[in-house]
């Protein structure tokens, strides 16, 4: 595994983290086998994890307590011997995303963040957490004075070492205050091979604040696996169902499909994705969802498997996809 610079934090952390969504939100979860998965992670060197309270309602917070019990004296998790800890605080409104109506008092008033900063930390386990971040994010929050002051109290109460949003899907300027201004230690964006747009001005100007940069939805929800088909379904109550409305499952099943020829003889799609993210030097983490252990060991190879060639990044380049929110986006 290699480690990279988490932003001005100073943090080593592997350069592929594990996202822990599907482990408590999605259908077809064996906890037994996801306990496996994320003992063979850290040993693999795998020591960021992202989770969030809304994922199970605390469960997925839950399961990653075991495992920083398990490998509390553990020397596998990395270059100073830490697993890093970042989750997220649910909007209160319970609504995802944000839209521009929604007020501070609607998704993060400063009790609300408090009393679930306390959550987190009973289903951790923990004293702190290394990384706060909202769920949700409206940059123009920062209008109202208490959110700053909200930040900064979380992080001089000892509980929270840094603090970032969780930026909106395809909206990855509705950030950009945040970093600019100081208040965020890193940011976690949606980037891949189809969304390339936070390197417009999201990634510079973290590049300019030394912010992290957190890569999620790698595999554009398992688009960028290469698995899916017109007939992919999933069994009633998963997510995947209001994500891959008929509209969406079309393009993006098209879209890989034209990705395909560039995929190299002996690599898979997943592996070219992942090396593609890393490619950036911007970019800290990138987050797969990992509930099987063939995934750990997969998605914790690309790292080792090193930068793509020039010529093929070039190429998957030309693959951007540039989306706006609309009506089924969450």
């Amino acid at each position: 595994m290699n480690y990279r610079r988490f932003g001005r934090t100073g943090w080593k952390v592997s350069e592929v983290g594990y996202g822990m969504w599907g482990l408590a939100g999605w259908t077809d979860s064996d906890d037994a086998e996801t306990m496996r998965a994320l003992h063979r992670a850290v040993e693999l060197g795998c020591n960021f994890f992202d989770t969030a309270w809304a994922y199970g309602d605390g469960k997925s917070e839950q399961i990653l307590a075991q495992i920083l019990r398990a490998h509390k004296s553990d020397s596998s998790g990395g270059p100073d011997k830490h697993l890093y800890v970042a989750t997220k605080i649910p909007p209160k409104n319970r609504r995802w995303p944000s839209t521009r109506t929604f007020t501070l008092d609607d998704c993060y008033p400063p009790e609300y963040v408090e009393e679930y900063i306390e959550k987190s930390l009973r289903n951790l386990g923990i004293e702190t957490i290394d990384l706060m971040q909202f769920h949700t994010w409206e940059d123009r929050w920062l209008n109202d004075e208490r959110l700053p002051r909200s930040v900064e109290k979380m992080k001089k109460s000892g509980k929270v070492r840094a603090f970032g949003p969780s930026i909106n899907r395809w909206e990855p300027w509705n950030g950009i205050r945040a970093v600019l201004e100081g208040h965020a230690e890193a940011v976690q964006v949606i980037y891949n091979i189809f969304d390339q747009n936070p390197e417009d001005t999201l990634v510079p100007i973290c590049q300019m604040k030394d912010a992290g940069v957190i890569a999620r939805v790698p595999f554009d929800e398992g688009t960028l696996t290469g698995t899916l088909t017109l007939e992919s379904k999933w069994p009633k109550g998963d997510w995947r169902n209001t994500y891959f409305v008929p509209e969406n499952l079309k393009s993006s099943v098209a879209r890989a499909e034209a990705l395909r020829p560039l995929i190299p003889k002996g690599n898979t799609m997943a592996e070219i994705a992942l090396r593609f993210i890393l490619n950036n030097p911007i970019v800290s983490t990138t987050i797969p969802g990992m509930r099987k252990l063939k995934n750990v060991e997969a998605n914790c190879a690309a790292s080792v498997a090193g930068p793509l060639p020039a010529d093929l990044h070039k190429k998957l380049r030309g693959h951007r996809w540039d989306r706006n929110p609309t009506s089924w986006s969450q």
